[in-house]
């Protein structure tokens, strides 16, 4: 392969490469930034070109591994980090302009750990107003644009992400999710990414002068947005890796046990009162059939609580957010973000006071309740969203608009308020009116067991095919 089509590798391919010596990490990197510098113009995904010390550390790095050092498991693979979290000498803005020249004084957890893996960070990537919207775009760096097209949106938070990685933007992402954050970006863009579970990646910012309230430390997880579900598994062994700082990490393996007999997946379509798009569906029955024939016991079964659950849990979140956030937000936020917040609140009406305590105590309920469950089925296939991915500024659009994208998305939240591990993985392109975009569908799993729901992610690609290779051939022709 040539040197300058390197950024086409999966960064499982691409290790096998640098770690043997076969290529370097200077040209593997330089492919990325000569990728990004052609793309990133029109898509706004990167927001802080971080080229200059990218190269100094790729260099570094072939320097130490051509006097001996071994080469880390990530060794060479340009990756990005959402804004939001600390990188030492770099603003974490988190979209907010107020926090434009907010620099971090030490690396976050996340970013340590990719480092001590061998990753080099070549830039920094959008996110909303205060990481708080599935959409992209804020006053300080403007909008992120989905590299489907203009007809979709990039999602959010995560969403320079996702659109970074699937343009070829490196060939991880990193990002967060205390909603869907990570599995929005992936489902707007056809990417594969697995929500982890709570305890599962250390998480702090050394810049931050409070603690963040309860529920967002037991809701917001932080992880990785790939183009291939196999990068999950080479990556997040590093990601996990334990970190004093954040004192309720769980130092547990990546892999856990091997299950007897075909692994159970309980399969439900059931859209709990919202339309189910037949392409949705669609994705939905590919999905279950690549399981099936891969040797997995799939089973129609229907998971308890979802809606409740979910509901429940952002209801209690907004309550949390209107008691510690609202203000900070109303100070500091757009007014296009404090309206958006405003419907948020009439959408999920915070509970408050006595009433939220008790809601904040029937986690424990609902979690309990698919602990059994998944005793007998270790994963949930599900709907991600019921529809196809809303188009920009879909959000804005008053109680209609945010009922579409986050109203209706009982799946993704209510997997944040159970901290269990969900998958997201592109099971279908659809050719609708607006263009072509593709489908992702959900795959939830047992508490600490994010490896299962990845391998399911890699039997439905291996016969969908990588979201990339049709993305990548359609912006080839469209700048042709």
């Amino acid at each position: 392969m040539a040197k300058n089509d390197l950024w086409r590798l999966s960064a499982t391919e691409l290790t096998a490469l640098t770690r043997a010596g076969d290529v370097r990490a200077e040209d593997a990197v330089q492919a990325s930034i000569d990728r990004m510098k052609a793309v990133n113009p029109a898509l706004n995904a990167v927001v802080e070109d971080l080229s200059g010390e990218a190269l100094e550390r790729a260099c570094a790095l072939d320097k130490a591994r051509a006097n001996g050092a071994q080469p880390g498991p990530l060794h060479g693979v340009p990756v990005t980090i959402k804004i939001n979290v600390d990188q030492k000498g770099h603003a974490t803005s988190n979209g907010v302009t107020a926090l434009k020249d907010l620099i971090a004084p030490a690396d976050a957890p996340v970013v340590e750990n990719l480092h001590k893996a061998g990753a080099v960070v070549i830039g920094r990537t959008n996110t909303p107003e205060f990481s708080f919207r599935a959409d992209t775009d804020n006053p300080l760096f403007g909008r992120t644009h989905n590299p489907w097209g203009r007809h979709i949106s990039p999602g959010g938070s995560s969403g320079g992400a996702g659109a970074a990685v699937m343009a070829g933007i490196g060939a991880l992402a990193h990002g967060n999710d205390i909603g869907g954050s990570l599995r929005f970006p992936a489902a707007a863009n056809g990417a594969v990414t697995v929500k982890p579970g709570l305890g599962r990646v250390p998480a702090w910012n050394p810049s931050q002068t409070a603690e963040r309230g309860l529920l967002a430390q037991l809701m917001s997880v932080q992880g990785l947005i790939t183009r291939a579900a196999e990068d999950l598994h080479l990556s997040m062994p590093s990601l996990i890796a334990a970190d004093p700082r954040d004192p309720f990490h769980v130092p547990m393996p990546w892999r856990g046990a091997a299950l007897d007999g075909p692994i159970k997946v309980a399969f439900t379509k059931n859209p709990h009162g919202y339309e189910l798009h037949p392409e949705v569906e669609a994705a939905l029955d590919f999905s279950r059939d690549a399981l099936a024939d891969a040797g997995y016991a799939v089973e129609e079964a229907e998971p308890p609580n979802v809606f409740d659950a979910g509901r429940t849990g952002y209801r209690a979140l907004m309550g949390e957010i209107y008691a510690l956030m609202k203000q900070d937000v109303d100070a500091a936020g757009s007014q296009t973000v404090r309206d958006i917040f405003a419907v948020y609140f009439q959408e999920f009406p915070p509970f408050a006071g006595q009433e939220l305590l008790q809601m904040m105590a029937k986690r424990t309920h609902y979690a309990r309740q698919w602990s059994l469950f998944l005793e007998d089925y270790p994963l949930v296939l599900s709907p991600f969203l019921p529809q196809p991915f809303f188009r920009p500024d879909r959000d804005t659009e008053g109680a209609e608009g945010v009922h579409e994208v986050l109203g209706c998305a009982v799946y993704s939240y209510a997997m944040n308020f159970l901290g269990l591990p969900a998958a997201s993985v592109p099971a279908r392109l659809a050719e609708l009116p607006g263009g072509p975009q593709p489908i992702n569908v959900q795959i939830a799993a047992r508490r600490w067991r994010e490896d299962l729901a990845v391998d399911a992610c890699a039997a439905i690609e291996a016969r969908a095919g990588r979201m990339c290779l049709p993305l990548w051939e359609k912006m080839q022709a469209a700048s042709a």
